[in-house]
Formats: C-alpha cells, structure tokens, sequence
C-alpha cells in the first residue's frame, strides 16, 4: 500500500507505481499538473520518492475516490503547498465536492439510472 512505510532508500517510480496501482504514465501526469510537487531526482535523472511523497500519493487517491476532479485536486495541492493557513478552505473544498456527490447521485437515483442498494440493485451507496 502507498501508506506502508519506507526503508531508508528512495524508491524508483516503478517501485511506488507497485505499491500504489497507479502507472508511471499517472505518477509523472500528477507531477506535470501540479498535483505532486516535483519529486527528487537521481544523479540520472531518475524520479526518487521518499516517504512524503508517498503520504501525498495515497491521499491524492483517496480525493480521487471520492470522485474529486482533477482540478480541484489542483486547487486542493495548491491550498496545502500554503500549509495551515489554508485549513478552512482546504474543509470548505472537502464539503464542496462532497456536496456535489451527493447532488449527482441524487438526481441519477431520481432519473431510475442508478438505485440505492437494498432498493431492489446494486446501486451506489449512500452516505
């Protein structure tokens, strides 16, 4: 798992790419958007990441498991290189996508596409 802790060496992004499910492709597209900030390079150039990095992945994974899009996992990368400061509308942001969720799979359930489970399929879940 991304959150498994790391021995002394860096590892290589084929490496994280194992422990995280996530391709190198998507590793190094994170890092181009903004998402990861540039990771440590080798002597030849090879990305090596160290235990941070691998913190931020797997909570990058958990946005995207919410269904957070990816530019607000831009905005929210953003508002965390701010540190504390930016506490409330890093929640605020949280809330906001939350709210969206629900407001989606409220309307799907509504048009018959989607059905809550135990209403008859295996829908979504409910929060």
């Amino acid at each position: 798992p991304a959150t498994e802790p790391l021995r002394a060496r860096p590892l290589s992004i084929s490496e994280v790419s194992a422990r995280t499910s996530l391709s190198a492709d998507t590793l190094r597209y994170y890092e181009k958007a903004g998402l990861l900030f540039p990771v440590d390079r080798s002597s030849s150039g090879q990305r090596r990441y160290v235990a941070h990095d691998l913190e931020w992945i797997a909570c990058l994974m958990r946005l995207l498991e919410t269904g957070m899009s990816i530019a607000d996992m831009q905005r929210y990368a953003e508002l965390r290189a701010r540190g504390d400061v930016s506490l409330a509308e890093r929640l605020a942001l949280l809330r906001e996508n939350r709210g969206t969720r629900l407001t989606t799979r409220r309307r799907l359930a509504a048009s018959g596409v989607v059905q809550r489970r135990g209403r008859g399929g295996a829908g979504w879940h409910g929060d």
